[in-house]
């Protein structure tokens, strides 16, 4: 009798390395999440100049230290955005259920979300005329 191994699992050992070497799988996670945050934070940051939303384009290149609203913008946007994108991935990990330790599709449906609707019967009283009494 064979096992086959799953290819959807990462066997790690207790201190979380997969690899020999090299970082904990959580840790290489964590980093390459934040490094996409902050990218989607310049991205960002950059539509926010660009559009000259709130004209803050237009303050921060008249102002003699606008540079530095500018570097504290994309940091803190880059702070944000790496946050919710790494908290993003981790409630997406699958701890074996259903769909096999896979992270789960974005895909959301009403009825996978809520249930199937059940049908009602309502009795109805009649006709209400409110100017009647």
């Amino acid at each position: 009798m064979t096992q086959e191994r799953d290819a959807t699992r990462i066997e790690v050992d207790a201190d979380g390395y997969d690899q020999p070497g090299r970082l904990p799988l959580l840790v290489r996670v964590y980093i390459r999440q934040c490094l996409i945050g902050f990218v989607l934070a310049a991205a960002f940051v950059g539509l926010l100049l660009g559009f000259d939303v709130a004209r803050l384009r237009s303050l921060i290149f008249a102002t003699q230290g606008g540079w530095i609203a500018l570097v504290l913008l994309v940091f803190f946007n880059g702070v944000v955005f790496a946050g919710v994108q790494f908290a993003i991935t981790i409630m997406r990990m699958s701890d074996g259920g259903s769909s096999g330790g896979k992270p789960a599709r974005l895909g959301w449906s009403l009825p996978r979300l809520f249930g199937r609707p059940a049908p009602v019967k309502v009795k109805a009283a009649g006709p209400q005329r409110p100017w009647s009494a």
